[in-house]
């Protein structure tokens, strides 16, 4: 009986906390990009359900409004409390906290990125919560053509989804060719792709 009881306030006192983490607030220090940021005590935090383009890294050219995306991110957040909100996973694969991030007046920065044309919608299994009001923040944006929205050029091309993942892939791409036939679908322009909720493939789609 006494052990049933402790374990129950040993669970109890590890929901407490979890609870506590998720609620608390941070000091931001630093802004990588426009899509992460390191709070005060070191940790990087990647915002969920976004990606920004790229600045210049490792030897890479800097993508277009890379850093208009930094700029927009850094006078949001830089030295500004944030609440982070966590959803089934806490870590990426290098070891960053995942999560939405939220103002202290409640403005909830990984959507008002994408509204302001500075990221795309990225889907990322099990990260569902705010899919829907991400998605529709990023047709918001293409319409009103902001950011890299913008004078958007392309030519047609075939492209290849996968429903699975939510990612779109030119058809001659190898990891598009793995989709099973029950998950594909096709779009004859990144345009139609994007407004579905896909993001391109980094190996194949520039």
């Amino acid at each position: 009986m006494k052990k049933s009881i402790i374990l129950c306030l040993f669970i109890l006192l590890i929901c407490a906390v979890g609870q506590s983490f998720a609620e608390s607030w941070f000091n931001v220090k630093w802004v990588d990009d426009g899509d992460t940021i390191v709070l005060m005590d070191g940790r990087r935090v990647r915002y969920i359900g976004i990606n920004a383009p790229e600045i210049n890294h490792k030897g890479k050219k800097a993508e277009p409004y890379g850093y208009s995306a930094k700029n927009y991110n850094k006078n949001m957040v830089l030295s500004k409390k944030v609440r982070l909100e966590f959803d089934k996973e806490k870590h990426d694969r290098y070891g960053r906290l995942l999560a939405y991030v939220f103002l202290e007046d409640g403005t909830f920065v990984n959507k008002v990125m994408i509204k302001q044309g500075y990221a795309y919608f990225l889907y990322r299994n099990p990260h569902k919560r705010y899919n829907r009001k991400l998605l529709k923040a990023q047709r918001d944006a293409m319409i009103a053509k902001r950011g890299i929205w913008n004078n958007w050029k392309e030519e047609k091309n075939k492209y290849l989804g996968n429903k699975a993942s939510k990612r779109f892939h030119l058809e001659t791409c190898t990891f598009g060719k793995k989709t099973g036939l029950k998950n594909r679908i096709f779009f004859s322009n990144k345009w139609d792709a994007f407004w579905e909720g896909f993001a391109p493939c980094k190996r194949c789609v520039e």
